[in-house]
């Protein structure tokens, strides 16, 4: 055997599984993975019959009809949050009140079941946030100061752009009213 060792073309499975990860990457997967499942247990139980022998246990509720939309809406919601993650916030928080509404509605929320997955779900689309594109790399050419960092242009420096602000009298031209020299912090004054 050589020492070296040709390298290997990833197959169609290795492909198609990091082409799955690259976009699982970019939306709140497990989110949406957690409300969808959310639905299933509330609009499968109140329809259940469970046989035990000869005995027919039914586990029908009066709002059946409700239960279903109830499933319905956090499986399609589920589905929004892959889909379309710009309405993460709003899938978010629809699945946590769906998932309260079904505690009284579906049996305690699919046995509570649904009601833990489409809270945990909703609270995991609220919070997530889409990762941050990395940064083109500084070209190796790049001049650096004394400590390694890049030099600063000196029109670029807060002394500079300060007196680039100040006017003839040397007082800041702050038309908005708003500056902390000015004593307004933030607030604009009705005149």
């Amino acid at each position: 055997m050589s020492a070296e060792i040709p390298a290997v073309v990833p197959g169609q499975f290795t492909r198609r599984r990091l082409q799955f990860r690259a976009w699982r990457g970019t939306r709140p997967f497990w989110a949406g993975l957690f409300v969808l499942l959310s639905g299933l247990p509330i609009m499968y139980f109140p329809y259940f019959n469970l046989q035990v022998g000869h005995l027919t246990l039914a586990m029908a509720t009066t709002a059946g009809a409700g239960s279903l939309i109830i499933g319905v809406l956090l499986v399609v919601l589920g589905v929004s949050l892959w889909f379309q993650k710009h309405v993460r916030t709003f899938a978010g928080v629809a699945a946590i009140l769906l998932g309260l509404v079904s505690l009284p509605v579906s049996n305690f929320g699919g046995f509570l079941l649904g009601f833990l997955l489409a809270l945990v779900g909703g609270a995991m689309a609220v919070a997530w946030a889409p990762g941050v594109p990395p940064q083109p790399e500084p070209a190796e050419g790049a001049t650096t100061g004394g400590g390694g960092a890049p030099e600063v242009a000196p029109e670029a420096t807060p002394e500079v752009a300060l007196d680039k602000d100040m006017g003839d009298a040397g007082e800041l031209n702050d038309l908005s009213g708003t500056s902390p020299a000015n004593g307004a912090n933030g607030r604009h004054s009705a005149g």
